[in-house]
């Protein structure tokens, strides 16, 4: 005789939008699939960084950044209010703000970050639900192609550039889903199967 099971209340969906955390090395084309990703997705937004550097011409509060001084953002800390925080360049502090992505994803709508994997790393403890992509090139011969065909960086900096990635690349293993970044459409094409098939997860049930 078959089991059954009593399933308790029947299942309902949230209707939560799903928050995509994408990461990748220098020359992986991440800006660029995010770009396309969200001409095709009016249902996502890219979220908005916080940051104590000054604005630059032509920067718009709240569309490009949030800016703030240091005091404000140590406090966000504190608070507890930032899902990811990290110095760049050993200068300014650039961090995600909670809120708005709790927000957004509670309204139904969805949210892609664009993050390293140190700030991976930090969301993946503060909003487990949120999934994660490591956006890959080709090959490592591929990158490199890249990232001196830019033609602006000295050897140095393209050396460095290579080294980094090669650690970032070693992360990728601690993320849900890859995608290798090859055809832009593919790639495009893949991300939005991700972002589908979140949406419908038992944990979007409750």
């Amino acid at each position: 005789m078959a089991q059954t099971h009593s399933t308790g209340s029947w299942p309902q969906w949230r209707g939560e939008g799903v928050v995509l955390v994408l990461s990748g090395p220098s020359g992986c084309g991440k800006s660029t699939l995010i770009q396309a990703f969200l001409a095709r997705q009016s249902g996502f937004a890219a979220s908005v960084s916080t940051t104590t550097r000054p604005p630059r011409t032509g920067e718009v509060e709240g569309r490009d950044y949030h800016f703030c001084d240091d005091e404000t953002f140590q406090r966000r800390i504190d608070e507890g209010a930032l899902l990811e925080h990290a110095v760049v360049f050993g200068r300014h502090r650039y961090g995600t703000l909670r809120a708005p992505v709790l927000e957004r994803s509670a309204a139904g709508l969805g949210v892609i970050m664009d993050v390293d994997v140190q700030g991976a790393a930090q969301i993946r403890e503060r909003l487990p639900a949120a999934v994660q992509v490591f956006i890959l090139p080709p090959s490592a011969a591929e990158l490199e192609r890249r990232l001196r065909g830019r033609g602006t960086d000295e050897a140095e900096v393209v050396a460095r550039r290579l080294a980094e990635a090669t650690a970032e690349i070693g992360c990728w293993s601690a993320y849900d889903f890859v995608i290798i970044n090859d055809d832009l459409d593919v790639a495009v094409a893949r991300l939005e199967a991700i972002a589908e098939a979140a949406s419908w997860r038992s944990s979007a049930f409750s």
